[in-house]
């Protein structure tokens, strides 16, 4: 019934709005009258119809706008994406070469020793490098008692080897003693290693004698006496160098020049020291020398 009924007034609506129009194109005179009173009912309908024509063209509109702007806004982060990864690579990149030519001026720095290059793949400790692994082993020539270098100078010791790996003892670690001179004046001292105090970035040096000539900021290096290490590597500078309550002998900390933050690639050197001595006598300041 409802149907019927809707069906019946949008054939009298739409009569009727023809009618009007008809009306209200009528030229005669006779007519005027019944032409305005049309036109008043129809303006205000047309004026209607062309609101709720322009709402809807204006809705479309901004909705293909929106659609188009969100299109280009997808577009757009796209390239900013793929810049940040272009960027990011290439800053990787960079990173890297200034590592490798740290390590290629290292590697200049000691051309006496012989060298393998590896990248260190674990470590122990959350913390710092005092003792890691790297991707180099037996395969690559390494063995243990091997020097390990980096950053400008000594970094530790090979420990352990397998086929493919090594392990290194750093110079940081509480095992490590490092029989040392004093590049300047040849004046021996033992450079050890004190997870404590490299809270603070030093390690211990001790065993001075005390008219000795080392003073703060004299590079320290590998005793010629040293058992397991090789002559000559530096390893840091002395700072607060003190007399102890012994009076006997001096002591303070040193400033190592390798960085144990953050190691990536390293220098294991392939000629060990009993290499070169093999009948060295050990020294009794380093009996414990790593």
């Amino acid at each position: 019934m409802d149907n019927k009924v809707s069906k019946y007034m949008l054939i009298v609506l739409t009569v009727l709005c023809t009618v009007l129009i008809v009306v209200s194109s009528i030229q005669n005179g006779a007519v005027d009258p019944l032409r305005n009173a049309v036109g008043y009912v129809l303006v205000p309908v047309q004026r209607g119809v062309n609101y709720v024509g322009t709402g809807i063209y204006n809705l479309i509109s901004e909705g293909r706008s929106l659609s188009q702007a969100a299109a280009e806004n997808e577009e757009l982060q796209r390239q900013v994406d793929a810049l940040t990864e272009e960027n990011n690579r290439l800053r990787s990149e960079e990173l890297e070469l200034q590592r490798l030519r740290e390590l290629y001026e290292l590697d200049q720095q000691y051309m006496q020793y012989p060298k393998v290059a590896a990248r260190v793949i674990a470590k122990d400790s959350e913390k710092w490098f005092q003792v890691f692994r790297i991707d180099k082993g037996s395969a690559d020539g390494i063995e243990p008692d091997m020097n390990v270098i980096c950053g400008g100078g000594l970094l530790g010791i090979v420990t352990d080897v397998g086929a493919n790996y090594a392990t290194v003892r750093s110079i940081i670690d509480d095992e490590s003693r490092v029989s040392a001179m004093s590049q300047l004046s040849a004046e021996t001292c033992i450079v050890a290693g004190d997870l404590k105090l490299f809270e603070e970035g030093r390690l211990l040096i001790s065993n001075i004698d005390k008219n000795a000539g080392i003073s703060d900021g004299d590079a320290i290096v590998t005793s010629n006496i040293s058992t397991k290490f090789l002559p000559g590597i530096l390893i840091g500078y002395a700072s607060d160098i003190q007399v102890d309550s012994t009076q006997l002998t001096k002591s303070g900390t040193l400033i190592p020049v390798a960085d144990f933050d953050n190691l990536q690639e390293v220098f294991v050197i392939t000629q060990k020291k009993t290499d070169m001595l093999s009948d060295t006598a050990e020294s009794p300041e380093e009996g414990s020398e790593s």
